[in-house]
């Protein structure tokens, strides 16, 4: 957890809502300057900030809505920063919990050193990043709807699909178009490949779009990515927008911890209690080193072997897990140093 410690002669804290927020400025004297409630307009947030400007802070909460916030910061050369939603417990502890008490906590936060930071993602490179996002969701729909069509198959024992048969391509969903002797059945069947072919092919599009767009700022960090058996095009996209500047993590443990590849020790008067905090962190970065690790083995041998040698002294998940988190690293070292994999110090490191 990473506070916030610089100082100024006023701290803003916005209680933001996505229509509303909540305004509170205090000073070092932990005065009450301002204290209400205004639209979602930055005319009317600027009007409450004018007397301040070159010496003032703003910081919110992370939420789904704040895009627009830093946005307004960065172009009026304002202070901005985000606090971790998970972290800051302060602002939803106390007998009575509303907007206004909310904004005071969060600039009281700032002015006490107490503020728990969260990444606040470049504008440039932030839309790219939703948009890969949301192409990992409609993946996920639509392997739901390809395990809808096997299951169905299942379901009135007919004769299994074929080992090779991929849904994603159209001769394979041709296939599948009078497969099925009931109508009604097939009807349904139907609706889900015809889904599915309208999903393939806008995920298409936009994987065309975010290779152009990182092929054009960012080619060198993809093809360093690339090098690494396993990681292929949509893995190298995920791990490039999801770390953005990896000079922003000061050491390799840092990093790992975000791409949720460690676990910490929750210890108390010198006695282990578990774990916590596994699901704080970057899930998609968690979700793209594990796919490289098994994506790692296929047709690898030496890989293979190394496997082994950790499932020697833990269970095969655990050795998949830490084979991820030597992934993990190997990738921060690669960005940080601009260097392309090298298996021979990888496996032997």
């Amino acid at each position: 957890m990473n506070f916030y410690t610089n100082t100024h002669p006023y701290y803003c804290g916005i209680d933001l809502h996505t229509r509303l927020l909540y305004v509170c400025i205090i000073d070092n004297e932990n005065n009450i300057l301002v204290h209400e409630k205004i639209d979602d307009s930055p005319d009317k947030l600027l009007a409450l900030l004018k007397p301040y400007l070159g010496n003032i802070v703003v910081g919110v909460e992370c939420m789904h809505c704040w895009y627009w916030v830093s946005d307004f910061c960065e172009e009026h050369n304002i202070d901005f920063i985000l606090g971790h939603a998970l972290y800051m417990k302060a602002i939803h502890a106390g007998k009575t919990k509303n907007d206004k008490i909310d904004a005071l906590k969060i600039a009281k936060l700032m002015r006490g050193g107490n503020f728990p930071l969260a990444h606040a993602y470049s504008k440039g490179h932030r839309s790219i990043r939703d948009a890969l996002r949301r192409r990992t969701h409609i993946m996920r729909m639509s392997a739901q709807l390809k395990a809808h069509v096997a299951s169905t198959v299942s379901q009135y024992n007919l004769p299994a699909l074929e080992t090779r048969l991929d849904l994603r391509n159209s001769p394979d969903r041709e296939k599948m178009r009078h497969f099925f002797p009931d109508e009604a059945v097939q009807k349904s069947m139907d609706l889900n490949l015809n889904i599915i072919e309208t999903m393939v092919s806008e995920l298409y599009k936009i994987e065309h779009y975010v290779k152009t767009q990182a092929q054009t700022h960012c080619a060198t960090d993809l093809h360093i990515l690339k090098s690494f058996p396993g990681i292929g095009k949509i893995l190298a996209l995920t791990i490039l927008y999801e770390v953005g500047d990896i000079k922003r993590f000061p050491s390799v443990q840092k990093f790992a911890s975000y791409s949720r590849l460690v676990k910490c020790k929750a210890e108390s008067a010198g006695k282990t209690h578990g774990t916590q905090g596994n699901k704080i962190g970057n899930a998609h970065l968690k979700w793209a080193f594990s796919e490289a690790a098994v994506l790692y083995l296929k047709g690898n041998d030496n890989a293979k072997r190394y496997l082994a040698k950790l499932q020697k002294r833990m269970s095969k998940a655990k050795a998949l897990s830490a084979l991820a988190h030597k992934i993990g690293r190997c990738t921060y070292f690669m960005l940080k140093n601009q260097q392309v994999f090298d298996e021979e110090r990888f496996l032997n490191g």
